[in-house]
Order: structure tokens, then sequence, then C-alpha cells
């Protein structure tokens, strides 16, 4: 298939698969025709003496500030500049990558006013493996992620950083090394670009760092889930546990969507298990609760998992710009680069995810008690060998740590911007 930015609707796995390689992705002409319409409208707005935010005006707390008509370019590259002060370690190039799709999919819808050779260099940037440095530190997930969505631009000025691949490895390869962007313009052709009215602005206003990061987690909590109904099913076997909590009939009673999907998945692993079979009516009257309650726990983490991708969806297919131009007379300022609806979510889904771990702790600390047929540490030589006994300090470590990782963000806000800016997210 061929995804149309703009035109169609992004979801976890197109998203997942334009950034390997594996869906081709393209600006069709309908977006094209809604990319231009937009940026005359912007350009009408930028020829008139009317004060319009973020075309012809100072940003945040210097938005009652009119700039001149032969300044308006240079306001939008002192804004990347300005902006561009994120601190810490780099995100990982793939999740660059995701922001420069879910990016150029916001502005392809033709409400941004930017101009169509902006956002065919960012295509070129993903086609030619381009892929800009972010560090991960300096967003507060409102008016957009100002410092990251600058770094990621950059380079578009000749400044800024790119990852490139030393030759032989893989894009994910851990040898990446990161290159100033000037010299890899050139090598690649590409000249350095002025911004024009908005542009600047319509690059920096968004939630990409956030949804990409929510795209990340999204398809690594997927794996986990799986995972974690595998490893339950297979310590239930292992300490010859009931399959009767895991019935069709029971959870008809109580149809949370999680628990249905975990418990046909918790059968079908035990469908041909001659050891459930063997032990079917045995004298035990019910397993402890990380066994008899896998679905009930792993499955209000599915749950979490789907509220996530239902509006991480939503975020991958909206403009998160400001303001968003509607007409040639009006461009509405709003709020629509808030990253409070994901924030929160991933935060439910933090907790989610560390469940898993505490409900799988409890499992290896079963497996370790020397009960239903299974040797103490599962060794038949303990004493002389202490078995599995440290691995379980391990998971219990990594529990706790998980744990401490779930403080909610979200519950917390810090003003910025000189008060104009006084609730954001924490994303």
């Amino acid at each position: 298939m061929t995804f149309k930015y703009g035109i169609d609707r992004l979801n976890l796995d197109i998203v997942n698969g334009i950034a390997d390689g594996s869906i081709q992705a393209e600006l069709c002409q309908e977006a094209i025709d809604k990319i231009n319409t937009s940026r005359q409208r912007v350009e009408k707005m930028a020829a008139s003496d009317k004060a319009v935010y973020g075309i012809n005006t100072g940003f945040g707390p210097l938005c009652d500030t009119q700039i001149s008509p032969e300044d308006t370019n240079l306001l939008q590259k002192n804004l990347l500049i300005t902006h561009a002060v994120g601190v810490g370690e780099p995100i990982e190039k793939a999740i660059s990558k995701l922001m420069l799709i879910t990016k150029v999919h916001a502005l392809s819808q033709g409400f941004s006013g930017i101009r169509l050779e902006v956002v065919e260099r960012m295509l070129a940037f993903i086609n030619l493996d381009l892929i800009p440095v972010v560090p991960e530190q300096g967003s507060v997930g409102a008016s957009g992620d100002l410092a990251p969505l600058s770094h990621l631009f950059l380079p578009l000025l000749g400044e800024g950083e790119f990852w490139q691949s030393k030759e032989g490895q893989s894009e994910a390869g851990q040898d990446n090394k990161i290159v100033a962007a000037a010299p890899l313009l050139r090598e690649n052709g590409l000249d350095i670009m002025d911004l024009q009215a908005k542009e600047g602005l319509a690059l920096i206003n968004g939630t990409q760092f956030i949804l990409s990061h929510a795209i990340t987690a999204l398809t690594k909590m997927r794996y986990l889930l799986d995972l974690a109904d595998l490893t339950g099913a297979m310590s239930i076997e292992g300490m010859q546990g009931s399959e009767s909590p895991f019935r069709e009939e029971l959870h008809k009673t109580r149809a949370f969507k999680g628990n249905l999907e975990v418990a046909a998945r918790m059968r079908h692993f035990f469908k041909d298990s001659q050891n459930m079979a063997d032990h079917e009516g045995c004298e035990r009257v019910q397993d402890p609760y990380s066994l008899r309650c896998i679905p009930q726990v792993h499955g209000a983490s599915r749950n979490a998992y789907y509220h996530l991708e239902e509006l991480a969806e939503i975020e991958m297919n909206s403009v998160t710009d400001n303001p968003i131009v509607i007409s040639s007379e009006e461009a509405i300022s709003g709020g629509s680069f808030h990253g409070q609806p994901l924030a929160m979510v991933l935060d439910y889904a933090s907790i989610a995810a560390a469940e898993l771990g505490n409900i799988s702790d409890r499992r290896c600390y079963l497996l370790l008690e020397g009960l239903h047929g299974l040797p103490r540490l599962l060794t038949s030589a303990g004493g002389l060998n202490s078995g599995m006994m440290i691995p379980q300090y391990a998971t219990a470590a990594l529990v706790t740590e998980n744990k401490s990782l779930c403080f909610p963000p979200s519950a917390d806000s810090v003003p910025t911007s000189m008060g104009q800016e006084d609730h954001v997210s924490m994303g």
C-alpha cells in the first residue's frame, strides 16, 4: 500500500511501517493543493496591517509586539534558534524519525500555512535517512514540544545535527554517530532554507515529541502484554494450577475487553497441555491471586493499552499547531498544542506496564517456594547450590524501580513563559 500524507489516517501499524520502510508514503495532489491553499492564506495575512499571532507578532508573553513585514522571515529563524535549548542525552534515532513522519502528516492537512517546499524537504530527510538529533529533556508538553521540535528542524537552517549510520550499520544500529547538519546537507545536494511567515511556529508548535514516545511505548507494551500472558501460562503449567479461572462462562459475567482477551489467550495456551489434563480435578481449591487473577490484572493493563492506542491514533491524525488557518481572513488561536490528553493517558499506561512487572515478580516468588511438586529455588541440590535465588532479587529490584517511575508528571504543572503559559502538561 501507499499511504497518502494529510489524506489517509495513520494508526500504530501504519506509522511503524512507514518508519521501517515496509509501507510507502507520499504527498498526493490533494494534499499538495491543501498545503498551497493554506500557504496563500498566510501570505495574505502577512501582507496586511492586521496583527495575527505567530505571523506578524512576537510569541508567548511578547504576543502584543507587532513585527514589521521586512523582519517576518528573521522572526521565524530566530524562533527556532532561541527555542533549541534542550538538554540531556539524545532520544533514539527511531523516535526522531517518528517525529518527522507525524509532523509531515499534520502539516499536510492544510491548516498550518507552511510552504510545500518545506514539507518536501522534511520528506527528503526521511527518505535520505537524514534524521535530526533531538535531546530528551526540555519540553513541558504545552505550547507544543517547543525545544525538541526546534532541534528537529534546525537542519533546515543548516544548523543542528544529524544521525549518521556507519557503513554496514542498520538504521537502528547502536553505532550511529552524530555529525553536524551542514556538511551532510551539502553532501546530499540540499540547500539551506529560509523560513517565511508562520513557518517556524508551524514547525515547533505540536505534540509530535510526546506522540512519538507514545507510539514507541505502545509498540513495546503490545509485546510485553503478549509475553506476560505467555509467561503467566507457563507458571501455571509449572505449578500445576487450575484452568477454571479462565473459563469463558466466568468472564462473560464481567465482560471487560482486556479480561476476555487474556482469558481466551490462556485457554488457547492450555488447549493441548497434557500436564494440565493430568492434574484436572486435583485437591487444591484455589490458586494464589498472581495465577488465578491473571485475566483481571493483565486484562486491566490491556485496557490501559487500548485507551492509549485510541488517544494516540486521534493525535496522529490531528493538527496540533497554533494558530489554525481556516480561511484567508481568519486564523484561530487556541490551545490544540496542549499535551494533556496524551500526558494523562501515558501516566495511566505507565502504571499498567508496572503492574505487569508486579504480578510477574509474585509468580517468580511462587516458583521458588518449593511447593506444587517443584524443588525449593528450582534446584535439586539446595545448599550446595543456590539455584534461582538471586534472579528473584533482580525482579524485586526492577519492580521497585518501575514503581518509582510511575509518579504521574501530568498531576503537576509549573507556569512558564512569564505566566502566559500558566498550565502545562509535563507530558
